[in-house]
């Protein structure tokens, strides 16, 4: 269970196939359980919208060092992004990222093998600040969000 008190992350995924990518990225880098908190999928990204919303926001200005990540679908949506972000308050937009694959997660598998393996390959990226995987074509809708992510994030939790 995550520590309120030090810096972490929350992690609310859509889907089990989201969920997997993230437990992989996090055991890949190591970290340590007490920084971070994956929830259980919320079926859907608007119910990841809702979940944040409604169990997460009110307990975010009593924990200043939360960070939460919305990993979502974004099923070739291309204002799918803004509606989410337009859904966080204008005081934690700072702690709040939102990632995912262009379509579906699962769609990556074609390219990057197991979900575990694509979680782990998206790690090893991002402690390295590559973008081998994260600049694939169905992930490059993510790179603002990573640079966010490795900015602000990273250099916290590890």
């Amino acid at each position: 269970m995550a520590n309120d008190y030090l810096p972490h992350i929350f992690v609310i995924p859509e889907d089990d196939a989201n969920r997997q990518i993230a437990l992989a990225f996090l055991l890949e880098l190591g970290m340590k359980s007490n920084r971070y908190k994956l929830f259980p999928p919320a079926r859907g990204w608007s119910h990841v919208i809702e979940s944040f919303e409604l169990d997460h926001v009110a307990n975010m200005d009593r924990f200043s060092e939360r960070f939460i990540i919305l990993l979502i679908d974004f099923d070739k949506d291309a204002s799918r992004l803004e509606y989410v972000k337009s859904r966080i308050p204008s005081n934690l937009v700072d702690r709040v990222f939102i990632l995912g694959a262009w379509s579906q997660p699962e769609e990556l598998k074609k390219y990057f093998g197991s979900l575990d393996d694509i979680g782990a390959a998206l790690a090893r990226d991002c402690q390295k600040e590559r973008s081998a995987i994260w600049g694939h074509r169905l992930l490059q809708n993510n790179t603002n969000e990573l640079q966010r992510v490795q900015t602000l994030v990273c250099p916290l939790i590890m």
